[in-house]
């Protein structure tokens, strides 16, 4: 029996398995999403949101744990210096899965695109956002004095008859 036993076997060996989320873990730190399937996508998932749970501690434990994830020491650097920050506002939900319209042809599995919530072009956009952010309310405060100075001094309408250019011309 199957009973209390985590994990996919998605009819592979352990070596292979292993050799396989190692290369997926890999790829979805280098380009940020890759589409799969929605099994291998789920199974995914639990080790880059461990790996990303590693690189908020940033430690020297934690860097060696992920090194024997990875395999690389270029993808570990990347994923603690890079990556790693920008999740240091929140807890979990690291990653998101999307399901694809289409199935795989040929096999009809249900296709997926895994990728990271906080993307390197969105983390870099929204810092200059939120710095913009704080200005903006002064500008409105501005704005509602400059309606209460307008009502004092109201200019008439000029007329464009005929009649009155003569007499703007007289004068």
């Amino acid at each position: 029996m199957r009973h209390r036993k985590s994990g996919r076997k998605l009819n592979r060996s352990n070596t292979h398995r292993a050799a396989m989320f190692k290369n997926m873990a890999r790829a979805l730190l280098t380009y940020e999403q890759i589409r799969t399937t929605e099994a291998k996508a789920k199974e995914l998932r639990r080790i880059v949101d461990k790996l990303l749970t590693m690189a908020l501690r940033n430690d020297l434990h934690s860097r060696r744990q992920a090194y024997k994830v990875l395999g690389s020491h270029q993808m570990v650097q990347r994923l603690f210096d890079e990556i790693g920050p920008r999740f240091e506002s929140g807890v979990g939900g690291y990653t998101r899965i999307v399901k694809l319209s289409q199935p795989r042809k040929g096999d009809c599995a249900p296709m997926v695109i895994i990728e990271l919530t906080k993307k390197g072009a969105e983390a870099t956009a929204e810092a200059p956002a939120k710095e913009e952010a704080k200005p903006a309310p002064a500008k409105k405060a501005e704005k509602k004095e400059a309606p209460k100075a307008a009502p004092e001094k109201a200019e008439e309408p000029v007329e464009e008859t005929p009649e009155a250019e003569e007499k703007a011309d007289k004068e």
